[in-house]
């Protein structure tokens, strides 16, 4: 039997309506576009954190951020959360990385265990459970921690003779007198970045996973993530000048958005990005290069699809497009993303399972409610493994790509942790009090608050979630109905991992059939409970 393998696609920060499939107007994307045509694309994906920290750590470990407790960026993901590569090793899967995942270790648990970090338990603690073929997070320029110096070496050998060539020639433009011109400044991403395109971050990291694909025998699970097109937003020619101001969607705010704000979104709404993101000059001049990333990474996933078609994978590939979380662009008065409007937490996601029996979605949209938990179980349903359910709280999307009819989950949740954020600060809100929970059912989106009143939007009447009715008297049934679905859900068993459900069923009677008989009257009783099958209870 031919290896069967994944290939796992995430961009950084791409908003779910930046593509031609989902309905761009002018941004074409046809090879993406070409992936949804094979396959299924889930109108309604959603993250369980609006931010690429906790985001990507809910998807590698198919675990709510209650769960996983990795609450922000830069907050260790905990020793001992089982992660893709643990569930697909006992398959006989590798599970690798191209690219980014924003991992933190934790560097403090494993010392307190005696995992050594240079041991293969320890690096692969420290790396989320992958075997590291490029980890590429980018983000650091000269003054920062960490710098891509696999990057850098290449771009040194290609002759970009610098300290840190990523900073100054992939992510700088170039002013009018030859100066180098950061690209982490707004004002300067209408310029293209001085690298050469081939040389540029999207192309690279391509061609490592080419590299990859080309030297290693299935089965493989390839995590290909993209650091765009995530800020700096600066991309080089010719995508630079593909799209220009006229290409700009008008942002999706209003005026009553800031007279009568939430506290919570007030206080986002003036931090110094969302600021800068509400001036239409800043839009004109960074939306054009976003929308330029977006093509490049398009037209890298054309190469990538045209390598394996050559290499005669393509039929016994997953392959899987999504991205970490959307980008505000300016909507709501906001830059970046963070909080739960769709624009930040609703992802584009793209399935193309290769198996015959999911010729009959091929090409289709689904609307069913999904969550970025459901693809580490998809993924363990692949290789047809038997799904943890004790610790994955996701749901396989494999039966809904071959046809079969599934019950709805009732709402989706998402969770934010604002502790870190300038926000916290201004509402004078305690640290254990800094938190905020997306729960969405399809239709009403409430966020929960503490400390505050909820915020309510309804989806059908207000598409574009213009208008909070999260304290209009009129909607408090709903209110009420989803704080059910909220406490529901946030009562669940969320940690009890060690022990799955088939152990506790046969561990029901083990005290009875060991001779421990508590609360029984005599040796009668004792034997009824046996003929009964009700030894224990």
């Amino acid at each position: 039997m031919t290896a069967r393998n994944i290939l796992f696609i995430m961009c950084d920060q791409l908003r779910f309506d930046y593509l031609g499939c989902t309905g761009h107007p002018t941004l074409e994307t046809p090879n993406i576009d070409a992936l949804a045509a094979r396959g299924v694309r889930f109108d309604r994906a959603y993250v369980q954190s609006p931010i690429c920290g906790p985001s990507r750590m809910s998807f590698y470990t198919g675990r709510y951020v209650r769960s996983h407790g990795s609450t922000w960026n830069g907050s260790p993901l905990r020793v001992g959360e089982m992660t893709l590569g643990e569930h697909l090793a006992p398959l006989g899967v590798r599970s690798v990385l191209c690219g980014k995942t924003h991992m933190v270790a934790d560097r403090a648990g494993m010392a307190r265990l005696g995992i050594a970090p240079d041991s293969v338990i320890g690096a692969r603690v420290a790396e989320c459970g992958f075997e590291v073929w490029e980890r590429f997070d980018g983000l650091y320029p000269s003054r920062g921690r960490r710098r891509p110096e696999n990057y850098n070496a290449y771009l040194r050998a290609r002759g970009y003779d610098d300290e840190n060539p990523w900073e100054t020639w992939a992510n700088s433009a170039e002013g009018d007198d030859g100066e180098v011109l950061s690209g982490w400044l707004l004002g300067h991403n209408d310029r293209p970045a001085r690298v050469a395109e081939p040389d540029s971050e999207t192309p690279w990291t391509t061609s490592r996973a080419i590299e990859f694909i080309d030297e290693t025998e299935g089965p493989w699970c390839l995590h290909l993530s993209y650091i765009k097109p995530h800020w700096p937003y600066v991309v080089p020619e010719p995508y630079a000048s593909m799209y220009g101001p006229e290409d700009v969607p008008p942002p999706v705010r209003s005026e009553a958005e800031r007279r009568d704000a939430h506290p919570v979104l007030a206080g986002f709404q003036q931090h110094r990005v969302s600021r800068a993101f509400s001036d239409e000059a800043v839009r004109r001049k960074v939306i054009p290069a976003y929308m330029g990333l977006i093509r490049q990474i398009d037209d890298q996933i054309g190469r990538l699809m045209a390598h394996l078609d050559s290499r005669g994978l393509t039929e016994d590939t997953l392959i899987v497009f999504t991205s970490d979380h959307g980008d505000y662009l300016g909507d709501h008065w906001l830059g970046e993303k963070e909080l739960f409007h769709d624009a930040s937490v609703r992802i584009p996601l793209i399935v193309v399972d290769p198996d015959r029996a999911a010729d009959v979605t091929r090409g289709t949209v689904s609307e069913t409610l999904v969550e970025a938990i459901d693809l580490v179980p998809t993924f363990v349903d692949w290789y047809e493994g038997e799904v943890a359910s004790h610790i994955l709280e996701g749901h396989s999307l494999l039966p809904a790509l071959r046809g079969a009819d599934q019950t709805p989950r009732a709402a989706v949740f998402s969770e934010y942790d604002y502790a870190f954020r300038l926000t916290r600060r201004t509402l004078g809100q305690e640290i254990a009090d800094s938190r905020l929970i997306m729960v969405f059912d399809g239709r009403w989106k409430m966020i929960h608050a503490v400390g505050f009143p909820p915020m309510l939007y309804d989806l059908d009447a207000d598409p574009d979630e213009l208008h909070d009715l999260g304290r209009d008297p009129d909607h408090a049934a709903v209110r009420t109905r989803l704080c059910e679905l909220l406490l529901d859900w946030a009562t669940r068993h969320h940690n009890r991992v060690t022990r799955s459900d088939a152990e506790i069923e046969a561990a029901s009677t083990r005290e009875f059939d060991a001779g421990i008989w508590i609360g029984f009257i005599d040796e009668d009783d004792v034997a009824e409970a046996e003929r009964d099958g009700h030894g224990g209870n």
